[in-house]
């Protein structure tokens, strides 16, 4: 299963905005784009650009790709799913990266950043409905309860994650318990209540071509 391993803070740096792959280090003063909010390279101070629709098109692509963790093969599949779905194309793209299991691992406070949940989620730490769930991509339903294995709730990430999250704000289409760590989807959620700075339509308007 691909994914990148590179370093992330570049990543940030890049799309010129936080896209939080480093969890709580991402709100500290050690976070690498409060210190260097420029792109990445010899000279990425003072490189000039000029940026074209089409430019300004793939950056919110790759902005989309990296802050979900997906490849772009994968991100394809994703869109032409979501192209085929009734509704709005760039509505139901988000929906479906929104309800992917690390996402709401991660959403949920079990994990403090994406790339974490994805490997808690590989690691087999996670049951969905009281089953085990070990594919990071797993589509979550409505009404379905993520909870941590029993054997894993001692986890030094879980508890310091959990410890550490309150004064995050939690998406309404989710509710959770931390104490008995689990959670649950309630709704899909509707473009205006998913927290990403995401524009949509510019990935719609770059697969459309």
């Amino acid at each position: 299963m691909a994914r990148y391993r590179g370093p992330v803070c570049r990543l940030c740096r890049r799309e010129g905005e936080k896209l939080f792959l480093k969890g709580e280090r991402c709100y500290t003063e050690k976070c690498a784009y409060e210190r260097r909010a420029y792109a990445p390279g010899e000279h990425g101070r003072n490189r000039r650009i000029r940026v074209t629709n089409y430019g300004l098109q793939l950056r919110e692509k790759q902005k989309a790709r990296r802050i979900y963790g997906i490849m772009e093969r994968q991100f394809r599949n994703y869109f032409a799913k979501a192209a085929r779905l009734p509704g709005v194309t760039g509505e139901n793209l988000l929906q479906l990266l929104e309800t992917r299991l690390d996402n709401l691992v991660y959403r949920m406070g079990f994990a403090p950043s994406r790339p974490s949940a994805r490997q808690l989620v590989l690691h087999g730490h996670f049951l969905v409905n009281g089953r085990k769930a070990n594919v990071p991509s797993f589509r979550v339903r409505p009404g379905d309860v993520i909870s941590v294995r029993d054997d894993s709730r001692n986890l030094g990430m879980i508890q310091d994650t959990l410890e550490g999250r309150g004064s995050r704000d939690l998406p309404e289409w989710i509710e959770t318990n931390p104490k008995a760590m689990k959670g649950r989807l309630l709704r899909v959620p509707s473009r205006e209540m998913i927290p990403t700075t995401v524009q949509e339509n510019l990935i719609v308007e770059l697969y459309s071509k």
